[in-house]
């Protein structure tokens, strides 16, 4: 007998996996759909996997390579002014793993978490896993998808919600949040005792505004972890190489934890962790100026063909509103990617509220980028 739990059975069929799947066997098929960097990683990273293979062959701790996390504090302290210790830095597979395991070691059964939505479609199966029970808050275009702090306020039940999770640059939206909200968001975790789990995944990717990290903030030493990534900075999505950085006490219970999920992230990936952090600016900065001539590029075709889409502050994602086309976004991509050939992610994905719009990934070369542009106008038309 084959027995499936009733808690995987209830997780969502994530569409983007499909959407990987189909793209990679039909090649005729331009995918505006996938999260990542179609740029290739760095060579000086690649070049030094030669160098270190010897020393890549065994375990590190549960919390990561201690070489690893002195750089990571180093980069914290100099980029997003974080006054990071290294004992308050654990290494994972990716930030996903961070997120999962500081949502198991913070969350007891039906205890909240308020998640922004549209949001990184992540965020909810991890919640389900744990037996916890996320709390919306409705993110509005016409805001630009910023978040209400007066929302986060009406969602709080003294008794039950314990984090609350915010993603800036975000996914889909490419909203980056100001100081103004931070703070705000700041005083509300404070006053009510709760943590703050602030993805940051995007933090490098940001064009017309400046990022700010929340834990840089006065006082919110207590109360915030920063999840951040290799993945996309770097390019390094392969390497499954992200971190988390906040108060010792729950770092520690999170290092517990992951020795359960994944052991240890990749050895070989931290000590290539250790090389991207020393890399100067120029690699980071040459892949965010191409993506910056992308985002103009793609936004401009997408108000001309009639979907009406916001200039994406961060990030490498456009949200286009379909909802005088159709209210079925799901449907509107399907029939895209049957009759047009193009692969894009609805909005549903993101949450009910993200009904009504559809995702481009301009992280897909600006030719193809143009291309996929036409079909769409065909299609629309």
């Amino acid at each position: 007998m084959v027995h499936i739990s009733e808690r995987e059975l209830q997780l969502p069929d994530a569409i983007i996996g499909k959407l990987q799947e189909i793209a990679a066997e039909h090649k005729e098929i331009i995918s505006l759909g996938i999260g990542e960097p179609d740029f290739i990683t760095p060579k000086p990273i690649l070049s030094h996997i030669n160098k270190i293979i010897n020393k890549s062959t065994h375990y590190s701790s549960p919390q990561g390579v201690k070489e690893l996390r002195e750089a990571i504090s180093r980069k914290l302290k100099k980029d997003n002014k974080i006054n990071a210790d290294s004992d308050d830095v654990i290494v994972t597979c990716g930030s996903q793993e961070a997120i999962f395991i500081a949502i198991l070691s913070s969350l007891d059964p039906s205890e909240q978490v308020i998640v922004q939505n549209p949001g990184y479609l992540g965020y909810i199966p991890a919640i389900e896993l744990a037996d916890a029970t996320p709390i919306y808050i409705k993110l509005d275009e016409e805001d630009n998808f910023e978040i209400n702090p007066d929302r986060i306020k009406e969602a709080i039940d003294k008794k039950k919600t314990k984090v609350i999770i915010i993603n800036t640059p975000a996914n889909p939206t490419g909203n980056v949040l100001s100081k103004s909200t931070l703070e705000k968001i700041a005083d509300i975790a404070v006053e009510n005792d709760i943590y703050i789990f602030s993805d940051e995944a995007y933090e490098k990717l940001v064009y017309d505004k400046k990022h700010i990290s929340i834990g840089s903030l006065n006082g919110m030493e207590k109360y915030v972890v920063t999840f951040q990534t290799f993945s996309k900075s770097y390019a390094m999505c392969g390497f499954r190489l992200g971190y988390a950085h906040g108060p010792k006490k729950l770092i520690k219970a999170m290092s517990k934890s992951s020795h359960y999920v994944t052991l240890c992230a990749p050895t070989i990936s931290q000590l290539l962790g250790i090389k991207a952090l020393s890399l100067p600016n120029k690699y980071i900065q040459s892949m965010v100026n191409e993506y910056d001539r992308r985002r103009k590029f793609i936004v401009k075709r997408l108000n001309e063909i009639g979907l009406r889409t916001n200039m994406p502050n961060g990030a490498f994602y456009t949200f286009s509103n379909i909802k005088h086309i159709t209210n079925n976004s799901l449907k509107f991509s399907q029939d895209l990617l049957k009759k047009a050939k193009v692969a894009v992610v609805p909005g549903t994905e993101f949450g009910n509220h993200g009904e009504g719009f559809i995702r481009c990934s301009y992280a897909t070369d600006i030719k193809l980028i143009a291309k996929a542009m036409d079909k769409i106008e065909r299609f629309v038309k």
